[in-house]
């Protein structure tokens, strides 16, 4: 199933793209949802290199939900920039998250295209990502007026 979420970001292209880049920022946006901590002896990256990253996650910040892996990649996109995680789990097989954004009029639009599978939770899961990558894009908007200050949004 496909979850496909888009926003207007009043600012630039290059300032949304370092913020992507960023380990912080997902922490922030999927904040109080989701809690990302790294799993066992490492440490997420201050910045995404291309690579696997395993993260215990919490939902709701303290309910134990799995350890999931982040894989992120860099893929081409004309005219703009993509990030992508080619997440996987136990529950979720497919978690597959591309980012792009594109410069939009005075600012840049911000797009979520999930692809999810997990056998017979998919549709629950879909319904999740529904409601979790639109709070991601409302968080984004938050801290794209607060003029990235984290504490503030």
């Amino acid at each position: 199933m496909i979850v496909d979420v888009s926003t207007f970001l009043p600012v630039e292209p290059s300032k949304v793209e370092a913020q992507l880049r960023t380990s912080r920022l997902l922490i922030h946006v999927a904040s109080p949802l989701i809690k990302f901590l790294p799993y066992g002896d490492t440490q997420l990256p201050e910045t995404w290199k291309e690579g696997t990253y395993w993260v215990s996650l919490r939902l709701l910040g303290f309910i134990p939900f799995g350890k999931q892996a982040v894989v992120i990649s860099y893929p081409e996109s004309p005219g703009g920039f993509s990030l992508r995680d080619d997440g996987h789990s136990m529950l979720i097989k497919k978690w597959d998250h591309r980012i792009t954004i594109v410069p939009s009029g005075t600012g840049t639009l911000y797009r979520d295209y999930v692809a999810i599978e997990a056998g017979v939770l998919t549709v629950f899961v879909w319904a999740f990502a529904q409601l979790f990558y639109r709070h991601r894009q409302r968080r984004w908007r938050q801290l794209v007026a607060s003029g990235f200050h984290y504490a503030a949004s």
